[in-house]
């Protein structure tokens, strides 16, 4: 079956009823972060893994696709998920919690990229993204740890958080298998000095090296 956006609306409807925001209130020892990189039809993905709250590097682990879905807003699970999902299987290291960036629950059908991944892997997850996509809020007061409700209507699907002082917030929501609280907490507690959590930021510089070792390889 072709992967139309009417079939991949389908897919995230289904998966709505797997969506379990329910935190077991398992010890977080290791986090990981993943994000991806694009050249020209590929997309680089890395699953960086740290000691929490340490935050001490312990494994970071890349993949290389073609881009196998073109970027509709709402669907970046199928554009993004299958190279996270094959860097993540190579990890040696175990994981307990991982940030990814994009939404959670916060989307219009309430599976973002994180919630999708989530239920995929059956990991807890958190969307961490950098822009909003679905939800109404409030800017937050310009201290760091200070948030506002991220909303749909009167329901809370997130929170808009600033994690460093008179930087621009994060819309960070549950994914799957975490409280709405427990992602602001281990947002914060992963975010040191920086307004990306560190293991996104490692992931994210990870992936553009990956990319760029791939065009550098590619012109030779």
């Amino acid at each position: 079956m072709k992967l139309t956006p009417q079939v991949a609306i389908a897919i995230q409807e289904k998966l709505r009823e797997n969506v379990s925001l329910r935190w077991e209130g398992k010890a977080i020892k290791r986090i990981a972060g993943a994000d991806v990189s694009y050249y020209q039809g590929w997309v680089f993905g890395v699953v960086a893994v740290f000691s929490y709250p340490e935050l001490v590097g312990l494994e970071e682990v890349g993949a290389v696709r073609r881009t196998g879905y073109p970027y509709i807003p709402g669907l970046l699970a199928f554009r993004e998920g299958p190279v996270i999902k094959e860097a993540y299987h190579q990890l040696s290291t175990g994981v307990d919690i991982m940030l990814l960036d994009g939404q959670g629950i916060a989307h219009p059908r309430g599976v973002g990229l994180a919630t999708q991944l989530g239920i995929e892997l059956d990991l807890p997850t958190i969307g961490c993204a950098k822009s909003r996509l679905w939800g109404e809020g409030e800017p937050p007061p310009r201290r760091r740890g200070q948030y506002s409700p991220l909303l749909q209507g009167d329901k809370p699907i997130g929170a808009i958080l600033r994690t460093r002082d008179g930087v621009k917030p994060l819309w960070v929501s549950p994914g799957y298998k975490v409280s709405l609280e427990v992602a602001i907490e281990v947002v914060l507690g992963a975010a040191k000095g920086y307004r990306l959590p560190e293991p996104l930021r490692a992931a994210h510089r990870a992936a553009n090296l990956l990319r760029k070792n791939f065009v550098d390889e590619a012109k030779q």
